[in-house]
């Protein structure tokens, strides 16, 4: 067990690695082509119940797991996991230059310096639904962060997810700063193949940013309500291409 403890623990200091928790985010993880290099469950025949329940597709792939019992998953795990699993998936390598270069009308949704992991994992669930072309964040937080993983549960394997410099060239994209004052949102408003860039509720998008925008789009809102979730925010603009 202790092996096995100090390889998960190396895991999520690896930035080659993710670490996934609880039976969804592992499940979409396999449904989308992750590498899963070790899955480890507390009852493996609970796990496959579930998965025959919700998600038959990745039955087979739980056969496999390795068991440890409930008391050695509570070591494994930072939070309590639903579902007792515990993988460790390889991340997928992001090609900035391919995905800026599809050309395709989905949009790019770029988090300039997101704070909150939780925010980053719902911003990448809500865009795998809606069928975005990438998500990209700028700043330290590692959008590959275990509590990220959480939050999108493992939605990250289904689209492009990576961590950019502030400056990053955006090919020929425009870029549609969401902030106060710019056009409202609304049918035909957001170009196709847009970078839709967002930032944090406290202070959105940087100066920087917004200079380089090559357009600004607002969310209407009534009117004393300041300001809406990160998460909130990108669904509606998603969903308003």
């Amino acid at each position: 067990m202790s092996a096995l403890l100090e390889e998960v623990r190396g895991a999520r200091r690896d930035p080659a690695l993710a670490v996934l928790e609880g039976f969804h985010a592992v499940k979409h993880a396999l449904r989308f082509g992750g590498r899963i290099e070790r899955l480890v469950c507390a009852d493996v025949a609970d796990v496959q119940a579930l998965a025959d329940a919700l998600a038959p597709d990745v039955t087979e792939a739980i056969a496999g797991a390795h068991e440890v019992g409930d008391e050695a998953m509570a070591q494994l795990t930072a939070v309590p996991a639903t579902g007792h699993v515990v993988a460790i998936a390889r991340r997928p390598a992001v090609d900035l230059i391919d995905v800026l270069a599809d050309p395709s009308p989905r949009p790019v949704v770029l988090l300039e310096a997101p704070r909150r992991l939780g925010n980053i994992g719902a911003c990448v669930r809500v865009a795998a639904a809606a069928d975005a072309a990438a998500v990209l964040t700028t700043g330290p937080a590692d959008p590959w962060h275990a509590d990220a993983l959480r939050g999108s549960a493992g939605l990250h394997f289904a689209l492009p997810v990576a961590r950019v410099e502030d400056d990053a060239p955006l090919g020929d994209r425009p870029l549609v700063g969401l902030a106060t004052g710019g056009q409202p949102l609304g049918p035909g408003v957001l170009p196709a193949r847009a970078v839709l860039a967002f930032g944090t509720e406290r202070h959105g998008l940087s100066d920087e940013l917004l200079a380089r925008a090559d357009a600004r789009v607002e969310i209407p809102m009534r009117a004393g309500v300041s300001s809406l979730n990160l998460g909130t925010a990108v669904a509606v603009t998603l969903y308003a291409t």
